[in-house]
């Protein structure tokens, strides 16, 4: 038993809530010898902590793997940030993923550009710092075992969040000099969960998985929310508008739920509500990227001969075409990123519109606190709402839909959960503090597991192949 102590993994996040998801992972050999993994490296959204953009609490060059659950800038934003200051080991992702991210990380570069610019700071990395990082990554199919050593196997599993993201097993074995093997030490990483994609089939995590003796670091973003409890209005909000002779815009996220909503729009006029006269436009260069590969088939998770594309629709190709959307008051329907507006052209979209007593602003998923689209939401109408510098009167509808959420909700947590027959520790994670709460009790009321921590800069959790050791606080608060 003392042998088997001496085995053991750290586990601590750099992040408190939702976005810049990233976990350290120190492994300890009984023979003394460490190893450190990441999983995810993503970039800070909310305001509050904008600043842990700027640095690492660890030494980058001592990193020995990264692992990337899927392409969102809040699990990928600061990797080049990560290689810039030393890291040069292999980045595994998906093979879906691999083709995604470098899209990602050119735009976040962009954007993280001109905002250093405006606060006449250093940008946090240079567009050669992308290029380093993208030349070390390193893709993988699904349901593959990939020896990353000959103590570290790594596992994709399929995961519905959007194309190419994943739940990673991380497994963990060590045999002494006298060949006894100790017990393997599982980790399972849901990243950003969800059981299902109106792009493709999710394929079922296999049985021998359920089975293993595991700890389980899982998502909350909508711990606190059950299925149940969604409330399917943006069709019908969007035919109100219609019906109103209302201009129309839709903030949507680069990946997934840009092409999803396009689909959404594609079927409402197939089905005879929604009149495809009415132009339907899709402003941001990075979306459009984006569809753009899932109609090419080089994504291996799309069928390629999905239509998707709604009558009557177009791709703002220019400032001039962008202008005149706003200003000529004709009932029309237009898509633009990001999905929160606070990048990308919706910030020049949501100003002009907000002013506008005929136009519905409508979003499509979770704005996490401080961005601009929690902002408009939750401010009443005829407000004043400060837009990067310009103080503009709310006069239009702004709505809120969780229906298209590529979050799994609190209920279809549990249920995941439930799948599993041996969990030793589960950990939470990616959420408000409010649902990782919520969820955490849920968890204790209707799962059977004996230890259930949430996972933060405040904590650090050691486990073995048992479970939980003890946690303690960490040193970078």
């Amino acid at each position: 038993m003392g042998n088997t102590c001496r085995f053991y993994v750290d586990l601590m996040a750099l992040q408190r809530e939702v976005t810049g998801s990233c976990i350290l992972n120190v492994i300890k050999f009984p023979d003394g010898t460490t190893k450190k993994l990441l999983i995810d490296c993503g970039l800070f959204q909310e305001k509050d902590y904008s600043d842990y953009n700027k640095t690492f609490p660890f030494n980058p060059e001592d990193i020995d793997y990264v692992i990337v659950t899927h392409n969102h800038v809040d699990h990928t934003g600061r990797l080049p940030l990560l290689v810039s200051l030393g890291y040069s080991n292999k980045i595994h992702t998906t093979y879906d993923t691999s083709q995604l991210i470098g899209h990602a990380l050119h735009d976040s570069y962009k954007v993280l550009k001109r905002k250093a610019k405006l606060a006449n700071e250093r940008s946090l990395y240079t567009d050669e710092d992308v290029d380093s990082t993208l030349s070390l990554i390193e893709a993988h199919p699904f349901d593959e075992p990939i020896k990353l050593d000959e103590n570290v196997t790594l596992t994709f599993f399929m995961n519905g969040h959007l194309p190419g993201a994943a739940l990673v097993l991380v497994q963990v074995d060590y045999s002494d000099d006298s060949n006894y093997k100790h017990p393997t030490i599982n980790l399972l990483f849901t990243g950003d969960y969800n059981n299902k994609n109106m792009f493709f089939n999710v394929s079922p995590i296999p049985e021998w998985v359920h089975n293993l003796p595991i700890t389980i670091i899982q998502e909350t973003t909508y711990g606190d929310m059950d299925s149940s409890q969604i409330e399917e209005v943006f069709e019908s909000n969007i035919l109100d508008a219609i019906n109103k002779k209302k201009e129309i815009v839709i903030p949507v996220f680069s990946l997934g739920r840009s092409q999803e909503i396009m689909y959404f729009l594609m079927k409402m006029q197939n089905e005879g509500k929604l009149d495809p006269n009415i132009p339907i436009y899709f402003d941001g260069k990075l979306g459009i990227k984006y569809t753009e590969l899932y109609k090419s088939g080089s994504l291996k998770s799309i069928d390629k001969t999905k239509d998707f594309l709604p009558q009557n629709f177009s791709y703002v190709d220019s400032p001039e075409m962008r202008l005149g959307l706003t200003n000529d008051y004709q009932t029309k329907i237009i898509l633009t990123t990001s999905g929160m507006g606070s990048y990308g052209p919706a910030q020049f979209y949501l100003p002009a519109f907000l002013q506008h007593s005929n136009a519905l602003i409508h979003f499509t998923g979770y704005v996490a606190e401080d961005t601009l689209g929690r902002r408009l939401y939750d401010c009443n109408k005829g407000e004043i709402v400060e837009i990067g510098g310009l103080q503009v009167k709310k006069e239009a509808d702004v709505k809120f839909t969780s229906e298209f959420s590529a979050h799994a909700k609190g209920d279809e947590l549990i249920n995941f959960l439930k799948d599993f027959s041996n969990i030793r520790l589960l950990l939470l994670n990616h959420g408000e503090t409010a649902s990782e709460n919520y969820y955490a009790s849920k968890v204790i009321n209707e799962v059977k597991i004996k230890n259930v921590g949430i996972l933060g800069r405040d904590y650090l959790f050691r486990v073995n192949e048992y479970g939980l050791i003890k946690s303690f606080s960490t040193k970078f608060l």
